[in-house]
């Protein structure tokens, strides 16, 4: 339902750089699982290629696992320990106050000017009285935060998904969605950097949902990724089920848990 890395310019380009080095790292190596494929078979040959670079993708949610093993657990086992819950609960509402504006613009974008208005009056409420964004008086106003960024501005405005894929360290995303994250980028490195500690501090919240799932999935690869599309289709949706021409999935794609950790 899936930040301040930001050290100004130069720390978000020097982060960029890493990532698009790994992603390379991670292309490279894929190519030799792809050279070794076997050719589809006949039914396959009818039905569209939903996801063409599975063997790449494959091998960087691989690696994604073993750095978050090796790395991210002990960062977020320790940041549980020495931190109270509290604290915790107000660094959440920190970076989640962060994302507003991007909200305020992909609304816009979607022609949501009441969505807009509210990621607007969310931001002004929350980051006074609200002391930086440390505690969430807004929601407690009645203004319940829906967010909203370009990748589900671009899907109203009718664009397609695109080829899932993985993106190392970051995690799945497809290439509608990376391309409304390198325009948001692009416009500044703030909403990126905010999106990526917004993602340490949830996944520190849901660390044990996420390798629960993990452990009973058959294939943890296809549950991450059917967990991450239909997710999307959720939350461009806003919730509805059933409308617009998003894809579903048939009942045999679906992942055996289809909770979703936010």
């Amino acid at each position: 339902m899936y930040n301040a890395l930001n050290l100004k310019d130069l720390m978000w380009r020097c982060g960029a750089a890493l990532v698009l080095a790994a992603g390379i790292a991670a292309m490279t190596a894929g190519q030799a699982v792809l050279a070794d494929e076997a050719k589809p078979d006949a039914q396959a040959q009818t039905e569209p290629n939903k996801d063409p670079l599975e063997p790449v993708n494959r091998f960087t949610s691989g690696f994604n696992r073993a750095v978050r093993g090796a790395i991210l657990d002990p960062l977020v086992d320790g940041y549980q320990y020495v931190t109270p819950a509290p604290v915790q609960s107000s660094v959440s509402s920190f970076f989640s106050n962060l994302t507003e504006p991007v909200t305020a613009v992909s609304s816009l974008l979607q022609g949501d000017t009441e969505n807009a208005g509210n990621a607007t009056g969310r931001f002004f409420i929350n980051t006074t009285i609200g002391f930086a964004g440390l505690s969430d008086p807004a929601t407690d106003m009645g203004m319940a935060q829906r967010r909203e960024d370009l990748g589900q501005a671009m899907a109203v405005n009718g664009m397609d998904t695109g080829p899932h894929i993985v993106l190392p360290i970051l995690g799945p995303s497809n290439f509608r969605d990376a391309t409304g994250d390198i325009l948001t980028g692009l416009a500044s490195p703030v909403p990126l950097a905010v999106q990526a500690g917004g993602g340490a501090v949830t996944y520190s919240t849901h660390q044990d949902d996420i390798h629960a799932i993990e452990r009973s999935a058959m294939d943890s690869y296809v549950t991450e990724r059917e967990a991450y599309e239909q997710n999307r289709v959720f939350e461009v949706n806003n919730g509805a089920t059933g409308t617009g021409n998003f894809p579903t999935l048939a009942d045999e794609q679906r992942p055996a848990l289809a909770t979703t950790p936010q």
